[in-house]
């Protein structure tokens, strides 16, 4: 393929059906074929003249179809949603990041309306702010939550973009949230936070390449609040593992996770 257009000698084998060509490209090729309407123009006059049998069939359904649709009632044009909603958005993730939302504020109210005796200082919500976006991505990319997950992940653009989209896309309702929250509390910093938030989400998309980003996620979560919030809440302490001496192992976490993912790009489109 060229930069912008594939090859004529490509749009005949996979017009042919050729078992040959290999899987990465045919994904690449059908991922621009849904983009690029002159090389969808080359496939249809290259299935004429290669498959002759496709197009015989493809017409034979066509004269079949035609009468039926044209008699059938119209119903009327509904308001669709933008195309950009649908390639960074699963209509799944709408409940999970409203109740992500919803722990945010339920944080923010004990930390406001809690005595200081019963908590100390391991805030509600610094505690739980590193593994909040955690939910969001949990649902970003589930197989048991999205009732469409084999229809999206078969498709050619999915994989690790779509993953990334779905998950920045928690990031810009989640992050904020937390930003407000300690700006209205004074209890934390973004410093304090930020940092752990990304390098628990990266490496939940690494562990995710392996068990999938829903146990992943999950797993996370859990070991977060068992080794280090709930002790941190029984003793009424800080969490130390939020002070700032600890932040360049947070972003060593950062760094791997992220090389992870690089390294095991290809294994996502087979979740």
């Amino acid at each position: 393929m060229s930069a912008e257009h594939a090859s004529m000698r490509l749009i005949d084998d996979y017009a042919r059906g050729d078992t040959e060509l290999a899987a990465d490209t045919v994904w690449a090729l059908e991922a621009h074929l849904e983009t690029c309407a002159p090389c969808r123009s080359r496939l249809a006059a290259s299935v004429a003249t290669e498959a002759p049998g496709i197009a015989a069939l493809v017409d034979t359904v066509r004269a079949g179809l035609e009468p039926q649709l044209d008699a059938a009632v119209r119903r009327p044009s509904r308001r669709h949603r933008p195309r950009w909603v649908s390639a960074w958005l699963t209509p799944v993730m709408a409940p999970w990041l409203a109740m992500t939302v919803a722990v945010t504020l339920m944080a923010l109210l004990l930390d406001a309306l809690s005595s200081p005796t019963l908590f100390g200082d391991a805030s509600p919500m610094v505690t739980i702010a590193p593994v909040l976006p955690l939910c969001g991505v949990a649902a970003s990319w589930s197989r048991g939550l999205d009732p469409a997950h084999e229809l999206t992940a078969s498709t050619a653009r999915a994989g690790l973009p779509l993953l990334l989209r779905r998950t920045t896309a928690v990031l810009v309702v989640v992050l904020p949230g937390l930003l407000l929250a300690g700006w209205l509390t004074g209890t934390m910093t973004a410093a304090q936070w930020l940092l752990p938030s990304l390098a628990f989400t990266s490496t939940a998309l690494a562990l995710g390449s392996v068990v999938g980003v829903t146990r992943a996620a999950v797993a996370l979560v859990a070991a977060w609040g068992v080794v280090v919030a709930a002790p941190a809440w029984d003793a009424g302490l800080a969490l130390l593992a939020l002070e700032p001496d600890q932040l360049p192992v947070w972003g060593l976490l950062l760094a791997l996770g992220i090389g992870a993912v690089i390294a095991r790009r290809n294994a996502y489109s087979v979740l």
